[in-house]
């Protein structure tokens, strides 16, 4: 619940620039004092600023959420996400994983697994470093505040000299018309480089992000194998994404 009202007040505050104590207390359900609280937490994570009786937001439009704030947002659906990719892939593989909150859940369930994965954050990572039967490859780069995606040159170049059975990628928004995108340039380079370096591709979203369009353009929904997303997913898009050649598993 926690969790659900964080996510509750930052969009609120977000879609309208400014909102006070009181407003988000009928808003949420919850007390003034929880809700002073939870913009205290909010403003530590750079969420948003507080000003006295309220809370004024930091985030632009087009922004991503903070990492801490969406770790913990749909964390349940992440979960199943995982494990089914997990059944997607075979022992023996090797496999590029993206950054981000539902490919870190990917990292946690490939844990035990015979794989050799190269992980392009560092809380992956940091996930994988201890995987008692799998191999961990490190990619060079510079590791993004907050987010830890490594990325720049020598990412694209650890990646451009190896070859993957399977990249599974996240993304920020992904839609039949639009395809999959990002909300940074530099992340958006790095997941096409790591697309460019396997044989096949599978995306993981929440059904959130479909119908969601951001910044960056990565690629065609069409060069995509298969989209592992929730049982919400907008049927209308699922189809939209299966026509294009798509193979849609909903967990």
């Amino acid at each position: 619940m926690s969790a659900d009202r964080l996510r509750q007040i930052t969009d609120a505050v977000r879609a309208s620039g400014s909102r006070s104590v009181t407003e988000l207390a009928e808003l949420t359900g919850a007390s003034e004092m929880t809700i002073r609280r939870d913009l205290e937490a909010l403003a530590e994570q750079g969420v948003l600023e507080r000003y006295r009786g309220g809370a004024r937001s930091l985030l632009l439009r087009g922004e991503e959420t903070p990492f801490p704030l969406r770790a913990r947002d749909g964390l349940e659906a992440k979960r199943r996400i995982a494990a089914e990719v997990a059944a997607l892939l075979a022992d023996g593989e090797s496999v590029v994983l993206d950054s981000g909150t539902t490919c870190l859940e990917v990292a946690r369930a490939l844990h035990h697994r015979r794989l050799t994965v190269m992980p392009l954050s560092l809380h992956a990572a940091n996930a994988l470093a201890d995987a008692p039967r799998l191999t961990l490859l490190l990619p060079g780069g510079a590791p993004r505040k907050g987010e830890l995606a490594l990325t720049g040159p020598l990412t694209e170049a650890s990646l451009a000299a190896l070859r993957f059975d399977t990249a599974v990628i996240g993304c920020c928004g992904l839609s039949a018309q639009h395809g999959l995108t990002a909300y940074d340039l530099a992340d958006a380079a790095v997941k096409r480089a790591a697309i460019a370096s396997a044989r096949r591709v599978i995306a993981v979203t929440e059904s959130a992000k479909l119908s969601r369009t951001a910044l960056a353009h990565v690629l065609p929904a069409s060069a995509l194998h298969a989209v592992v997303t929730d049982a919400e997913a907008p049927q209308d898009e699922a189809d939209a994404l299966a026509a294009a050649g798509v193979t849609v598993r909903t967990v």
